[in-house]
């Protein structure tokens, strides 16, 4: 039976733990390096993949007139005339924003803008000086300006110079406060 003293246990525990203090970063490092080596032999080796090819069923080509039909673009067939009781009394167009028509029927007259629902279910799809164009059952109608009965409104050159109002510029300047 061996006996251990306690000076000799202590020697023997003081030796271990500097000797761990140099073994622990070794095996540690040894470790570290190891897994550096096995992650670039991953890297150079090809990962084998496979992948189904599919190959995609030819599509149909697209119906040329449903398409424009849908951007607005028209195939150059005459429009028909409106079904629709209203007649077109006047209309706005504007450059920038909603051009509006100036429509009346049996109840009377109504301003509506682009993309307003008319009383006879169709849509009001476009507006341009001389008539309007609704969408109604699927095809464009055409609404025609009728002939002013009589010369109330003039009609506005778009080409023509606008003539300038002659106003004395005292109307421009600001005001001034109260007189004393």
């Amino acid at each position: 039976m061996v006996m251990f003293s306690r000076g000799r246990l202590t020697g023997l525990a003081l030796l271990l733990s500097k000797a761990s203090l140099l073994i622990v970063p070794l095996v540690y490092g040894a470790f570290l390096g190891w897994q550096e080596w096995r992650y670039r032999q991953q890297l150079t080796s090809p990962m084998l993949v496979e992948t189904p090819r599919i190959v995609p069923a030819p599509r149909q080509a697209l119906d040329t007139t449903a398409v424009a039909t849908v951007l607005g673009l028209t195939t150059g067939a005459e429009r028909l005339p409106s079904a629709e009781p209203l007649t077109l009394q006047a209309s706005f167009v504007v450059s920038h924003g909603l051009s509006r028509v100036l429509l009346a029927d049996s109840q009377g007259a109504r301003i509506y803008q682009v993309g307003e629902r008319l009383p006879g279910g169709s849509v009001l799809r476009r507006v341009e000086v001389e008539h309007a164009v609704l969408w109604s059952k699927g095809r464009e109608e055409l609404l025609t300006l009728q002939p002013p009965v009589t010369d109330f409104l003039q009609r506005l050159d778009p080409h023509g110079k606008p003539q300038v109002p002659s106003a004395s510029p005292r109307f421009f300047s600001p005001l001034s406060g109260p007189t004393e």
